[in-house]
This record gives structure tokens, sequence and C-alpha cells, in this order.
């Protein structure tokens, strides 16, 4: 019943999508779309499978994207597979696969769609007038507001065994579901073999098989604060979940008893590095605050698998392999030549069918049998949390460990599909807990003889030395409760899955908000929410941090609904502001407690995020006697003592901040007019008339004339009177 709804909600996105074509076409391999709207930001490729490597770092899985350095992706290796299977060309395969990666594109791999959809037309952001979002303008290629999800990223891959595979990544901005991606996985027999739509192959596709493996760096931050080869995920400990998922299949569940362990996941996480000294769970940055850098606990939970082409129903028996794989230890398929046949066999018999590629390169646990043999960490350290092993000793491999997730055998006549769904995510303690927990450890391993309290996660205290292991234990246990809440995010995705994607839904966000900096405030102006005609809109809150972005906002504003602006009186001059604003509800559309929390939705944050400062500029002057005009006199011969690299540049110092400025020349030409209107202090004259021609040598005058009454912002006394004017006298010398 659910997937009907999926499919129903999908057909409808597919006649009213404004940017949906006829056909297919040939799509470049490079080909991404980046997601930016959620906690959870990432990319996503053409040919259907992930490699976060730019060249220069990995990059992908943000979380937080509040901060820098969060990604948390490195690879996912993925394949297909069929048997018994006779090509295009009318090879016979006893075995045939293909590596999902770049480099087999047009080799066995044709993209032939890549798009991302928006539910509504992104908001436009300003700083100073400067467009924010413009450099993001190509990350949506259409909208269709009655779509459910915020996002849906449709990717479409022929390959050349006649299985076409769609991806649809569905993605949401509602504070409780902004840190996961649903995946959903549709393969086909269409026969079709590369990037046409034309059926070459109509014969049914024996025993597919689907598999990954992932490999998590969690995160690149902890990489930099630890010993650097964390970056490749080379100290990553894999853990799975859902052995016995078919006892709970049928179970229903809410926020308040929605945090299980039976939901079928894999999750990583950063584990101690051989080559620090100190307990590293965690990552503390030593040589900084000891800020906890890594809390990220990443992971794969699935949702859903057809029991067949023809039973839509959910096979709780599925995956067929789930658990871990040491991570450069993987089967290769060559070229796709008949001379790799037997590397085919490796593939499809051997590694896809849950056999560990290389001697205990790998454990796999078999869902419903109580077989618990792909908890890497639990079998290796005895859930000891405060374990000192390194996660890459236990195999061998320097390359570190990947989930390993396969799907099948599935039999597809042509014209026949098969569907899964995964929902990737991130979770972990927040940026707060982590700085404060990083600052108690790191005092207590600088002063390890000393006696410190420690306030633990259950609100219980414990109190001793750091040598004798009570810091350890305080940051570990404080780390480790980021494995509940990847938990429970694996179960808000079940539940907005299974209800629909009938999750409660926020506000959409204002769609414009600017920010203007000013001589004695900074002015923030939006347009209204589109939901402001919903009974249930509250408001807006805007946010402000202060010296950079990537910190921790504070609530600055709480306003009613009908209001565009606010003015930030409290800026200090010499400092950055970032803002951003959020619509509100005031939550009677989310009161069951099914889904998510109840209470108020907010829009996402990062629809308005600005990422450029705005500044408190010279204030306004106070007195007309003060007015000055630099350089004066100007001589062209001067311009290195002036304002280098502005040759022609003149400044109107102390004036009023709302004023208008008319330049005249000696015989009472008006040879400029400047409308002053930011509040400021200061304007700049780049020696310019009105028509375009730069000044030529003589005497000026400048009138400067008061535009509307001016008071202080500290007083409330009036300083100047809408009418006030003086001049100025200027020498041009060229």
């Amino acid at each position: 019943m659910v997937k009907r709804k999926l499919y129903t909600s999908f057909t409808i996105f597919l006649l009213i999508s404004i940017c949906i074509t006829a056909s297919y076409a040939e799509i470049g391999e490079s080909e991404k779309r980046y997601i930016r709207i959620g906690s959870l930001q990432s990319h996503f490729t053409s040919y259907g499978s992930e490699r976060a490597w730019n060249n220069v770092y990995y990059e992908g899985l943000r979380w937080p994207a509040d901060y820098q350095l969060q990604d948390n992706s490195v690879i996912k290796r993925a394949w297909i597979a069929v048997s018994d299977f006779t090509d295009a060309k009318g090879n016979y395969w006893e075995k045939w696969g293909s590596y999902i990666s770049q480099g087999y594109v047009q080799n066995s791999l044709y993209p032939v769609k890549l798009e991302q959809i928006t539910k509504f037309e992104p908001p436009i952001i300003f700083v100073d007038g400067n467009n924010l979002t413009a450099a993001f303008s190509e990350d949506v290629d259409g909208i269709n507001p009655l779509q459910i999800a915020d996002r849906i990223v449709t990717n479409v891959v022929n390959s050349s065994c006649g299985l076409t595979m769609t991806r649809r990544i569905y993605v949401f901005s509602q504070q409780y579901h902004d840190n996961y991606f649903i995946k959903e996985f549709t393969f086909t027999n269409t026969g079709f073999v590369d990037y046409d739509s034309v059926v070459v192959l109509d014969d049914s596709l024996k025993g597919v098989r689907v598999g990954w493996g992932t490999r998590y760096a969690c995160s690149r931050e902890g990489a930099h604060a630890a010993d650097g080869e964390q970056s490749w995920g080379k100290h990553t400990w894999v853990t799975v979940r859902g052995e016995n998922y078919p006892d709970h299949a049928d179970d229903v569940l809410t926020e308040e008893n929605g945090l299980v362990d039976w939901i079928r996941g894999a999750i990583s996480w950063f584990g101690q590095s051989e080559l620090v000294s100190y307990d590293n769970i965690g990552a503390p940055y030593l040589s900084r605050s000891g800020r906890l850098t890594s809390p990220h606990f990443v992971g794969t939970a699935i949702l859903h698998v057809d029991r067949s082409a023809v039973d839509p129903a959910d096979n709780p028996y599925q995956p067929a392999v789930l658990g871990w794989h040491a991570g450069d230890t993987y089967p290769s398929v060559g070229d796709l030549k008949p001379t790799d046949a037997l590397k085919m066999v490796q593939l499809y018999d051997g590694f896809l069918s849950g056999t560990p590629y290389g001697s205990g390169m790998g454990g796999t646990a078999v869902i419903g049998t109580g077989d618990y043999s792909g908890r890497m960490w639990e079998n290796a350290t005895g859930s000891d949390i405060c374990s000192t092993i390194d996660p890459y000793t236990i195999h061998g491999d320097g390359g570190g460990t990947n989930q390993w997730i396969t799907y099948g055998p599935f039999d597809l006549a042509h014209g026949e599909s098969i569907t899964f769904v995964e929902a990737e995510g991130v979770n972990g303690i927040n940026r707060q807990i982590c700085e404060a927990v990083g600052r108690k450890w790191k005092a207590a391993y600088q002063n390890p003889n000393e006696i410190y309290s420690f306030e633990m996660p259950d609100e219980s205290t414990i109190s001793g030395k750091y040598v004798d292991g009570f810091a350890d234990t305080y940051k570990n246990t404080w780390v480790y409760t980021g494995m509940d809440s990847i938990l429970l995010t694996f179960s808000r995705a079940k539940r907005n899955y299974d209800s629909g994607f009938n999750i409660p839904q926020p506000p959409q966000p204002p769609t414009m908000f600017s920010v203007e900096s000013g001589g004695d405030r900074i002015k923030l102006t939006w347009a209204p929410s589109p939901d402001e005609i919903n009974s249930d809109f509250a408001g807006y809150k805007i946010f402000r941090a202060v010296g950079k972005p990537d910190t921790l906002h504070q609530e600055i504003a709480d306003l009613p609904k009908g209001t565009t602006g606010f003015d930030d009186v409290s800026p200090v001059r010499g400092f950055s502001y970032y803002y951003y604003i959020q619509a509100y509800n005031d939550g009677s559309n989310n009161t069951d407690g099914v889904t998510n929390p109840v209470g108020s939705l907010y829009s996402s944050r990062f629809f308005t995020k600005t990422t450029e400062p705005a500044y408190l500029q010279r204030q306004s002057g106070t007195s007309l006697k003060d007015v000055r005009v630099v350089p004066n006199p100007y001589n062209i011969s001067a311009k290195q003592m002036q304002y280098p690299q502005e040759q022609d540049k003149l400044m109107f110092l102390n004036i009023p901040g709302k004023c208008d400025i008319k330049i005249y020349s000696e015989r009472g030409d008006l040879t400029e007019t400047i409308k002053h209107r930011d509040g400021t202090g200061d304007e700049t004259w780049n020696s310019i008339t009105s028509s375009r021609q730069v000044i030529v040598s003589g005497i000026y005058i400048a009138y400067i004339e008061v535009t509307e009454d001016i008071y202080d912002q500290s007083s409330g006394n009036l300083i100047f009177n809408k009418g006030d004017n003086t001049t100025r006298k200027i020498i041009i010398v060229r």
C-alpha cells in the first residue's frame, strides 16, 4: 500500500513537473546535483554511485552542514550482476557483472538522466546587494509544487546487460528529518544496452544481484585532528542492526517508542588510531581546545525490499548480505571482456553472495537467524566503548572498513522491475556538547593526577583522575550516545517512508532575504513566506552569528506574521555578522507524535543562511560642520597617496546618514547627484559625471542636504532636521 502511494505521487510528478522531457538523453559522466537544504548536504552523480574524492579531499555527506570540514563520505563501491546471460553481441556468460563507477561509463554504464526537482522556488539571499544564491542556480532543474519531498533527485542509468537503474533521492528540510536521504532504487529489465531507449535484449534476466561496500571518514575534521589517515576511513568501525528484523517487521513505531535497535542497517564511526597515544574516540582536537571533532555516526538503513517482481510487499529477510568488509579488498571485473569471466564468477558467487573477498576480510549477518557475526565492533571489542583497538588491524587492510550490503537474487522478465529503499543518514552529539566535553577531557589530560568531576549523559556524576581512565570514560560515553542518535534517525526515516512521506510540514521560508550593512544598524528585510496565509502560521525568528558563518547562531528576534523587516541595532563596529531567518508555525499540524516530536516546525535555516558578512559601517555624522571631502584638493599626480587602485575616488566623510549630495561646477552646472540612503557617515564618488564623463580640472561645489529627520539611536535626540544643508568646495587637478 505504501509503495503504491509513492508511485502515485511520482506519476503526478511526471505529469506536472515543468522540466520533464519526453525522452532521455546522454548525460555527462561527471555531472552532479547538489543537495544544500538541510543539516545533511551532499551531491549525487550521473552514473549512480558516489566516490567522494574531488582530487583535493573526500567531499560529501556533510553533517552538520553548519560547519566546515564535516564531510563523511569516502567511497561507495557498487556492482550489478546477473546469471546465465547472453549479451547483445551474442557472448554467453555464466555470470556477468559490472562495477558501478565513473570508469565504466560508456563501457557498461550509460547515464541518461540526472535532475533535481524542488517543491518551491528557492529563496534569493542578498548581502549588501550581492546575490548569494546565484552561484547555486544550477542545482535545481525544475519545480513541482505537488511533490511531497522538498527535493527529489532522479537518476537513470542504462547498462549493457539490459538492466536500467532508476534512483530517486527524497530530501526533506523539516527539522526532525533533514539529516538523512531516502534512496529508492528500481531496477528494470528494459533491454536498453546503451544511451538509446531501444530494446535490444528481450530475454529474462536471471539471478539479479545488486550490492555495495560503503566507507565513511567520520569526519574530515576528525582526520585533521588525529593522524590524517582517517581521511579515507582507515580507522572506521562498522556494526549492523536488524538481525531480528522479521520478529519486528509489523511493529508500529512512534516518537515515544521509536528508538529501537532492530531496524535493518549498518553504522560506521571513527575508532582508535594506532598512531596516537591517547584515547582517540570522538577525535578530540588536542592541539586546540580539545573539542570533539568526530561525533559522527554514519550509516544506511534498509526501509523496504520487494519480495519479487510480482510481489511488492516488503521482504523482511532481505538484504541477503548485511555486514562489514575490508575497505580496499574487493573483487575486480576487469574490462568486462570474455577473459574477465572468472572474475565475474568470483564477484557473483562470492562477494555478492556473502562470501568475504579474502580470508578474514569480512563478516555478515543472516537476517532472521539470530546470527550477529556482522557486528564487527562488538565481536572485536566485546562492546567496550573505551577499547584501544584500531579497527583496521582486525583485517589488516589499511584502506579501512566498508559497510557491506547486497540484495537479491531476483528474476526479472522483460519489462519487470524490482525496488528497494534505503535511508542514508548522519547523527551524533551536537557542537555545544562537543565543545564542553572536549574542553573538560583536555583539562584532565593535561593534569593527569588531578581529580575532576564529570557530568555523564544520564545526569549522574563520576569523579576521578585522567590516569585512572575517568576522563576517557566520560568522553566516550558521551560520544557513544551517537549510536542511539543514528538509530533514532533510522527510525524517523522508516516512519516517514511507511507513512507515505506524510510527515507534518513546516512553513515555507521567505522568498527573499536581504541583509544590508549600515552606519547605525544592519538592516534585514524579507518577502513574506507564501504560507503566511495559513491559520497556523506563527511568525519569524532571526538568528545571528558573529565573526564567521560556521559558528553558533543566537536568536535575536521573534517577530509576528506580517513583519517584513528588522533593524539590528546591537552590532559593534569591526565585527562581521551573519544571519538567517526562519518562518515557523504554532505546531497545530504536528500533534500526533508519530513521525517526529510534537510542536512548532521551522523552515530550514539553510534556505536563508548568509555566508558573506555584514558590518556596522561608519556611523552617521552628528554635525554638518564635521563634513569633509577626502582627498581635497584632488591631484591625479598624487594618486598613489590617495586611494591605491582607486585613482578617481573621492570620499565624503561624516555626512548625515540620509542626504542628497549635489555636485556643481564653478559656473553652477549640476555635475552629479548622489542619493545617500544607507544610514552611514561615508559616501564614495568616483569623479564621474551623471553623463558618465570623467570630470575635468577645476573648482566644484558639493551641496549636501538632509532628506529626513535623523535621530541619535542611543539617546533618541534629534540631530538633523530634514532640509538641513551645508556646502564644501572641492579642488580637482588633472
